[in-house]
């Protein structure tokens, strides 16, 4: 039986080290709050832009203040909400307001591109469907994800909850001693995130599963690892010890980096000094 890594996918944000973060993602009602902030101050400023085009139209050609409507229709709609979104990185009045932030699929600031998809789509969705469609694919998607969500590839998350990382997995102290020594090349991120779900998932699943499960693990894994450890470990064991060593290693390396860096070109000023 063959453990398929893609089935362990995650709706988390991975890092460098295949270590899933759990970002924090918005609710559909205090995303409906922002979008309804959104729209009390696009009237606002849809009043006081009227009444200056109002004044300007009786002075101009029917074709110039047709013009000018379309402008300001677009400015009003599309240029308000994009032009704000890219700036500030994936926030509008409402989000800023609530505490929201619009995010890339992998956790990353968005740009110009995904604000100009996510307004065209809303234009749909929000203004001309009234909102319904923005909704419904809310309420039916992953992450809460409106239809300019899936087609600009982000999602919106409440910045004012606490982010959430998994507990490190611990080093177990049988095979403490082998992997000091070992030989553990880095992990595919693939693999390094399916083997630490594995090892959080595995009590809930059943046994025969789970065996067969570990055993896969076990041996993909083992490819990585020279020697091999000794027999008569459980291969649970095994890969919470290879997932342990890569971490303490890792951490080993950036702590190595970050004093050679101070030695040539001295500390940044702009960190903190209680640093680890």
């Amino acid at each position: 039986m063959h453990f398929d890594v893609g089935q362990y996918e995650s709706d988390g944000t991975v890092t460098s080290e295949a270590v899933e973060v759990e970002l924090p993602v918005a609710g559909v009602m205090i995303r409906a709050a922002s979008q309804a902030i959104d729209i009390i101050v696009l009237m606002v400023a849809g009043v006081v832009f009227g009444v200056i085009v109002t004044r300007i139209m009786p002075h101009v050609s029917g074709a110039v203040a047709q013009t000018l409507l379309i402008v300001f229709v677009v400015g009003l709609v599309l240029g308000i909400p994009i032009t704000l979104e890219t700036v500030t990185r994936g926030k509008t009045i409402g989000k800023l307001a609530l505490g929201l932030r619009t995010v890339r699929d992998d956790g990353g600031p968005i740009t110009f591109r995904h604000a100009v998809v996510r307004g065209l789509v809303g234009w749909v969705e929000i203004y001309l469907a009234q909102g319904s469609v923005a909704l419904v694919a809310a309420l039916l998607t992953s992450r809460n994800r409106r239809l300019g969500d899936l087609a600009a590839g982000t999602f919106v998350i409440n910045e004012r909850q606490t982010m959430r990382m998994p507990v490190p997995t611990e080093m177990p102290s049988q095979l403490s001693g082998w992997a000091s020594s070992a030989d553990i090349a880095a992990l595919p991120d693939s693999l390094a995130l399916a083997t630490r779900q594995f090892l959080q998932r595995a009590p809930m699943l059943e046994p025969q599963s789970r065996h067969a499960f570990g055993l896969d693990l076990a041996h993909q894994v083992s490819r990585y690892v020279a020697p091999q450890p000794p027999p008569g470990h459980h291969p649970e064991t095994f890969l919470a010890a290879v997932l342990a060593s890569r971490r303490r290693r890792d951490m080993d390396r950036l702590l190595r980096e970050r004093a050679q860096r101070d030695r040539v070109i001295g500390p940044d000023p702009l960190e903190r000094s209680d640093r680890p």
